[in-house]
């Protein structure tokens, strides 16, 4: 399809547009009105439901006004409606609407539209194919790859210095605690989806058995977490290997619904194995990580172990620990980072993604199918087994309702999101997933159809996930001209020249 300019003349065909901007009013009005225009609250004299309709209307007008603004982009009238939806987000910061909700939405809504016409303003392209845009998008995750040499130290760097700079509250610690958690999960199930290119539905399990092995070590047997930390990924490589074996010769979706299975098992067993894992009730009182076994983070510490402050000559703070458990993420996620970006240059790792490719074809090359899943599931569920010890340390308490099927399916969709294979668009997805949603906790009633609606403009802008550029990680004779930058490097083997390629 040819690029339209933004300056070129063109009748607008206004009656069919106002039919399409009428048609996803009314389907906006079908799914607000009983989602968002009633509301049951708890009165002095019983359940009471409340009305919203003015956020209804609120929603359907900007549904209504968003889907014009585009339908006007691709008729050619970009910079109008740049004009008219700054126009829109300036007015939702500056004038007081009755609820604050409406000023958000007015914010939002316009902002999203003013980007969107922006981007046409400045490529002058207003109408673009799924192949054009795909081959654009492909062309930015390969520049983003390329800068991932000075864009991953920086942040690395960023994360370092996050709890010494002002803004470091409790909060937002608790809130990078978080991100960084889901990082390390989307890295450890990168392997599995991204890598060796299976889809598992179940990776929650590892999670939950991390967690909860370290809850019954360290409550029944009174193991510290350091002790703790290698048993619970031992145990998750159990259970890897463990789903492993019966999925071997599945593919597919068959091969998905048993992964959901595993995680729903555990999932059953930790709720009705009452007796050893505490049923619905969880395990409470779970040992909280000394400073390396030297140090405590309590106020005066033991006969035995000082505490933090203490033994550094600080003023006692609750954000010590707070402080000590960010770090201790940090090094675990990029100690997966630093495993991955590793293990996928060595035949292990070239072996799935053969298998990702092509299983049949990595067969014929003599690569056993078996043991190469074996080997995907056996180490990401160790990442997972870490990441679990690490939540139910931090959290002091475990429960089966931590460890639902939606808790695997964010994971998914952080590795999905991020493009299958990048490291560096797991990172941003998570910051999208996970971080958006908590900076705007404050609206409950709204976070998770904000987290739907941008689901599905993902899905619709770039299914392929936002960083889904994918170079191979050893190319035979160097590396190409357009494959986004120069060859790592070449050794001469038997005549031949083989470049090692960057890790995403």
């Amino acid at each position: 399809m040819t690029a339209i300019s933004i300056t070129s003349p063109r009748a607008v065909a206004w009656p069919a547009i106002l039919r399409e901007a009428g048609m996803a009013a009314v389907v906006a009005v079908l799914l607000t009105l009983p989602l968002v225009g009633f509301r049951t609250v708890d009165r002095p004299i019983g359940l009471g439901i409340e009305t919203r309709f003015d956020e209804v209307i609120a929603a359907v007008a900007l549904v209504f006004f968003g889907r014009l603004g585009l339908c006007l982009i691709r008729e050619g009238q970009a910079l109008a409606v740049l004009a008219l939806s700054i126009a829109a987000a300036v007015a939702g910061l500056l004038v007081d609407l009755p609820t604050p909700m409406l000023n958000v939405i007015l914010v939002l809504g316009g902002a999203i539209i003013a980007i969107r016409a922006g981007i046409s303003v400045g490529t002058h392209r207003s109408k673009l194919t799924q192949a054009e845009r795909d081959r654009r998008m492909d062309r930015v995750g390969a520049k983003v790859q390329d800068a991932s040499r000075f864009l991953g130290p920086i942040g690395i760097a960023l994360a370092v210095v996050f709890p010494l700079l002002p803004i470091a509250d409790r909060q937002f610690l608790d809130i990078g605690i978080l991100l960084l958690t889901y990082v390390m999960l989307g890295w450890g199930l990168n392997i599995v989806v991204g890598l060796a290119g299976l889809l598992d539905l179940g990776y929650v399990a590892f999670y939950a058995i991390g967690a909860y092995s370290y809850a019954l070590l360290a409550t029944y047997f009174g193991l510290s977490f350091w002790a703790c930390l290698p048993l619970a990924g031992v145990l998750a490589v159990m259970g890897g290997v463990m789903l492993g074996f019966p999925v071997l010769r599945l593919r597919g979706d068959y091969f998905a619904i048993v992964t959901l299975g595993f995680g729903e098992i555990i999932r059953i067993i930790l709720v009705n194995w009452y007796q050893f894992t505490g049923g619905p009730n969880g395990i409470t009182g779970i040992p909280r990580p000394s400073f390396f076994g030297i140090a405590d983070f309590t106020r005066t510490g033991t006969e035995t172990m000082p505490s933090f402050a203490e033994m550094f000559g600080l003023e006692f703070s609750t954000t010590h620990r707070i402080v000590f458990l960010y770090y201790l993420i940090l090094v675990l996620a990029l100690m997966v980072n630093v495993f991955t970006l590793r293990i996928r240059k060595l035949p292990l790792g070239r072996a799935w993604e053969a298998l990702r490719e092509d299983d049949i074809a990595c067969t014929s090359l003599g690569i056993n199918r078996t043991n190469v899943k074996l080997a995907a599931f056996a180490i990401a569920g160790m990442f997972g087994g870490f990441a679990g010890s690490f939540f139910a340390t931090r959290q002091g308490f475990v429960s089966p309702e931590s460890f639902t099927f939606i808790e695997s399916a964010i994971i998914l969709a952080i590795v999905v999101l991020g493009g299958m294979g990048s490291q560096m668009g797991v990172v941003l997805a998570t910051f999208l997933v996970i971080g958006l949603p908590e900076m705007f906790r404050e609206l409950a009633d709204y976070r998770m159809l904000a987290f739907g609606l941008g689901m599905v403009v993902i899905m619709l802008w770039r299914p392929r996930g936002l960083l889904a550029h994918r170079d191979p990680t050893i190319l035979l004779h160097g590396r190409k001209g357009g494959g986004g930058g120069p060859a790592a490097g070449t050794a001469a083997a038997g005549g031949e020249g083989i470049a090692g390629g960057r890790g995403k």
